[in-house]
């Protein structure tokens, strides 16, 4: 979908979403965009990027953002999206049709403070930015939850909930890094050549944002991996003392199988004319366990 004209202080934006080949086409013969560049653009694979075309003065920004799989399971992934300045144009693509870059694009629109189109790219990239927090505090609750199962039964829909934490952390700590190495170098860049003091703010606060956010992407892998491993311990020791108990319980039924089976061949046998041979054969498979049980007490097996 290739949306109608819009101005940011007298420069033209041409926002695209999840556009296909049709308008990738209206897009190279009508705004005279290199098809490379479009496929390079809209690639859902590609990672944090920014490029400048010393030739055409073209800009290109492709940074991450966070995409929900599945919200209410937390179950997270991260798409690219990007924003280029060509010809003195600002297109912006939004191929995975990301609802937090939709709202930080319109927010940056309607932000006052936003007076060009450089302090509109670099609010948008707060706003994207701060996109995280909310996914991290929701990580956070989650994580307090599973914590207090430690003490109860675990479930497997824990460890499944547990799983999905670990992969949304994985997804978004990465591009959380990669974002912030990219806003790192973004002032070094052309885009940052001669920048006045509020650029140079926006710079910082971008950057401030994104350093908090990963350390508390930071944080939650931690703790979540901890968590992880606490519960790998108890199943094991649990997985342990079942093993002990049944390993136990089958010696303790094995003895008065083997004299109920010695007694019971078809031969002449001590005591076995005896009126009440089988208290007998009961008798000695009682005290023959709780011998066992003495020994294995005595050895520290139980």
């Amino acid at each position: 979908m290739i949306k109608p004209e819009k101005t940011i202080n007298g420069t033209k934006w041409i926002e695209t979403i999840q556009i296909n080949a049709e308008e990738r086409a209206t897009l190279e013969d009508q705004y005279g965009i290199d098809e490379d560049i479009i496929e390079y653009v809209t690639d859902n694979d590609e990672s944090t990027n920014y490029v400048y075309d010393i030739n055409e003065d073209d800009q290109l920004f492709i940074f991450l953002a966070p995409y929900a799989l599945d919200k209410d399971a937390l179950r997270y992934i991260t798409q690219p999206f990007g924003m280029l300045l060509h010809k003195g144009v600002l297109f912006t693509f939004n191929q995975s049709g990301i609802p937090e870059v939709n709202t930080a694009l319109y927010s940056a629109l309607d932000n006052p403070e936003v007076k060009s189109v450089d302090a509109f790219i670099l609010e948008t990239l707060f706003t994207v930015v701060v996109s995280f927090i909310p996914i991290s505090r929701a990580i956070t609750k989650k994580r307090n939850y599973l914590d207090k199962m430690l003490n109860r039964k675990t479930k497997n829909s824990d460890l499944v909930s547990l799983s999905y934490l670990q992969q949304t952390l994985t997804f978004l700590s990465s591009a959380v890094q990669t974002n912030l190495s990219e806003l790192a170098r973004l002032p070094k860049t052309h885009f940052g050549v001669g920048a006045d003091q509020d650029k140079i703010d926006l710079f910082e606060d971008v950057q401030i944002e994104g350093e908090q956010v990963q350390r508390m992407f930071e944080i939650e892998t931690q703790v979540v991996d901890r968590i992880d491993h606490t519960l790998n311990s108890l199943a094991n020791n649990n997985l342990n003392d079942t093993m002990k108990f049944l390993t136990i319980w089958s010696l303790t039924m094995a003895v008065p199988t083997i004299i109920s089976g010695f007694y019971g061949m078809n031969v002449k046998l001590p005591l076995a004319g005896m009126q009440y041979a089988w208290m007998l054969t009961l008798g000695i498979s009682v005290a023959l366990i709780v011998a066992m049980l003495i020994m294995l007490k005595f050895w520290r097996k139980m």
